[in-house]
This record gives C-alpha cells, sequence and structure tokens, in this order.
C-alpha cells in the first residue's frame, strides 16, 4: 500500500500546472487553429472543418480581430480569368465566402433576365409533334439578342417594338408524283434558322371573334408596333435570330405542314428556365494537395500510379534517385486514391481553400459569359443596397 501511495504521488507531481503553460501568443492564431479557419481538410472518410466562423469575438482571447472589414477585404479581393471563350468562361474569385460566390451562381440562374418565346400562334400543324410539345421546344430555342434593349411587358401591356419579338415558321414536306403511283419523298427537318424575324411585328390579324365583333380591327394584328425594329440602331446592322440554327423543332413527312407565329418576350429564369441565360453556373473551392514528407523512389512511382488526373509527377534529384512532386493540384476532383492505404494520410494531406472558388460559367448564347457576370454583380449590389436602405 505504501508503495502504491509512493507512486501516485511521484506521477501527481511531474503534471504541470495550468498557470505554467506557455502563454497563448497574441496577435496571431496558432498554426492547427489557422489550419481550420481557411481550409477544409479532406480525410479518407469525409471532409472535415467546412464551416466558416463569422463571429466577430471568435479568437478574442487570442487578440485576434475575426471581424470583416472593407479595408481588408478590398485588399484581398480579386478575379482571375482563367480561360474565355464566346460562350464558356472559367474565372477565379478569391477573398470571398462561400455564401457571396453562391448568391453570384444563383443570380446567374435565376434573376437575369433574357428573351425568349412565350406566345406561340398556331396556323396549321399537321406534323405528328403535338401543338404544346412545339410550343414547348420553341420556347427552349436561345435568342441572339441583349435583354437590355427591351422592357419587360405585363398582362396589360400592349405587345410592341419595344417589348416584343416576333418570329414566324412555314414549313411543309412536299409530295413527289411518281409514273404509276404518287411517290412520297424523304422526311425534312424543320431547323430553328427557318424562324425569320419579323420587324414589323405580327403578320396574323385578329378575328372578328376576338375584337368584340369590330369590323375596323379585321386589319389589326396581334401586335401594335409603331415602327420597325430594323430600323432601330440597335437591329439596323445586326438583325435579331436564334443563337443556334441547328436545332431540330420537329420532323415532317410528305405531306406535313407547320405554319405558326411565336412572340418573345422579357423574363426570368426563376419563372421559367427557357429564361434561364446560363446553361450552367457552378464553382469548387480550389483543391490544395500538400506533401507532409518527402516521398521518393517506389514510393513516388506507387503515387504517380494512385492519381487517376495525374495531379502527381516524377522528379530526378541525382544519383539515380527520383522523388514525387505535386505539378496540378488545381486538377484534383477529391477523389481520394491518393490517401487511400495504409498510412498515405500520413505522407498527403488533401484540402480545399476556403476563400478561393474556380468559378465556371456556360452562356445560352444570349450574351457573353463575362458580361453575365457584370451584370450579376451589379443585382447583387442592388439587392445590398435594398438591404442597407431597409435597415438604416
Amino acid at each position: 500500500m505504501v508503495e502504491k501511495t509512493e507512486k501516485s504521488e511521484t506521477t501527481k507531481a511531474e503534471k504541470i500546472p495550468v498557470w505554467d503553460l506557455p502563454d497563448v501568443p497574441k496577435g496571431r492564431l496558432p498554426p492547427h487553429i489557422q489550419l481550420q479557419r481557411t481550409r477544409v481538410i479532406c480525410t479518407s472518410d469525409a471532409p472535415i472543418h467546412t464551416e466558416n466562423i463569422s463571429y466577430s469575438g471568435a479568437y478574442a482571447s487570442m487578440g485576434v480581430d475575426n471581424s470583416l472589414r472593407l479595408d481588408d477585404f478590398h485588399r484581398n479581393f480579386r478575379v482571375e480569368v482563367i480561360n474565355l471563350t464566346e460562350d464558356d468562361m472559367e474565372f477565379d474569385i478569391i477573398g470571398i465566402d462561400a455564401s457571396i460566390a453562391n448568391a453570384l451562381r444563383r443570380i446567374l440562374i435565376a434573376e437575369l433576365p433574357t428573351m425568349a418565346i412565350e406566345h406561340v400562334f398556331i396556323a396549321n400543324n399537321t406534323s405528328v409533334v403535338q401543338d404544346e410539345v412545339l410550343s414547348h421546344r420553341l420556347g427552349l430555342i436561345p435568342l441572339k439578342v441583349d435583354p437590355r434593349l427591351f422592357d419587360y411587358k405585363s398582362e396589360n401591356d400592349e405587345p410592341n417594338e419595344k417589348n416584343t419579338i416576333v418570329f414566324k415558321l412555314h414549313a411543309r414536306c412536299e409530295r413527289i408524283s411518281g409514273k404509276g403511283s404518287e411517290k412520297e419523298s424523304s422526311r425534312i427537318s424543320v431547323k430553328s434558322s427557318e424562324l425569320v424575324w419579323l420587324p414589323n411585328g405580327s403578320e396574323f390579324l385578329l378575328s372578328t371573334e376576338n375584337s368584340n365583333l369590330d369590323l375596323t380591327s379585321k386589319s389589326k394584328t396581334y401586335t401594335s408596333f409603331n415602327r420597325s425594329q430594323d430600323s432601330l440602331p440597335e437591329f439596323s446592322n445586326n438583325p435579331i435570330v436564334p443563337k443556334h440554327g441547328n436545332i431540330v423543332i420537329a420532323r415532317l413527312g410528305s405531306g406535313q405542314e407547320i405554319e405558326l407565329e411565336v412572340h418573345a418576350v422579357k423574363g426570368l429564369g426563376k419563372t421559367h428556365a427557357k429564361w434561364s441565360p446560363v446553361a450552367t453556373a457552378w464553382y469548387r473551392m480550389l483543391p490544395e494537395v500538400v506533401l507532409l514528407q518527402e516521398i521518393r523512389d517506389e514510393k513516388a512511382e506507387e503515387l504517380v500510379k494512385k492519381c487517376p488526373v495525374k495531379v502527381f509527377d516524377i522528379e530526378d534529384i541525382g544519383k539515380g534517385r527520383k522523388r514525387a512532386t505535386v505539378s496540378r493540384s488545381r486538377s484534383c476532383t477529391l477523389c481520394r486514391e491518393c490517401i487511400r492505404g495504409d498510412s498515405w494520410d500520413q505522407l498527403v494531406a488533401l484540402r480545399r481553400v476556403k476563400n478561393h472558388f474556380i468559378f465556371t460559367i456556360e452562356s445560352t448564347g444570349a450574351l457573353p459569359p463575362e458580361v453575365l457576370f457584370t451584370e450579376a454583380v451589379k443585382i447583387l449590389e442592388d439587392k445590398c443596397e435594398r438591404v442597407i436602405t431597409d435597415l438604416s
């Protein structure tokens, strides 16, 4: 019993009192806390430290102010364009929170206006495509026109040259007569290139039934254009056409015919997907691949083979030795193949940078992707101003 008591007293004596612990450095975070604050750690099972700590006093005990300051945001924020084509754009947004990146994505999809076909007037349709399906297909055809040049049209507004675009379509598959019997021609495809812009408005006359039996309305059409749209400087040298002319609208057999007129108006993607200006808009956090130890020779070759997207390369260090290096961390998809297996997670670390987003915009063609992004920023700015005004 005496020996046990002496042993326990010796163990207690070896413990370090709280007041003898080293002081927490003031004005900066310890490395492991800073890593949790700025990175998402991807383990072999699941990502951890995914939350953003926005509370201003979260690190007050360490002398670190966690509040958002405008001068810090202005100093750290930047946009870097990585790839830009006519319809696609890939760029980096650095120095923002995930909520801002997601707000821009949602605005691009649902709150940027475009012009799309809303009303379809069918004079004749003998094809196998039902009128409703035909109208739906026409509505999804993207139009190459700047929606900023047009006004919104409400239910009570008359369709005019500032809020409506009119197209007509007339296609027929003719029959070919044979010697003894009628020989049918092959089927034809009706494509979006056959939509003809009518700058003077509708050519379909209103019926007396729709005009309360007013005989003077027989010459009145479905639109009230005061002037031709091609006389406007915006369209004089830039006619309005579908963005892609090879979209198949319907297939016509022998003797079948489609004759119709469509009216395009301005709208938002949150009302219907046909008004969405993007095919897709998405983002991901910048991947960060770190080698925790130097990996050489056979281990290095094994690591290169494990990665399906070739993030790692082999570097020759002389005397027949070689080591693994990280050469394409941006291509990492976080499939975690490189950290699966025995002790690989002790050699390689996979992370994502919390304030660095790789953003991709695929435009449908109404506006270039760089214009879509700037317009989305303007809408977000207007929303913020309205909130600040309401709070004040």
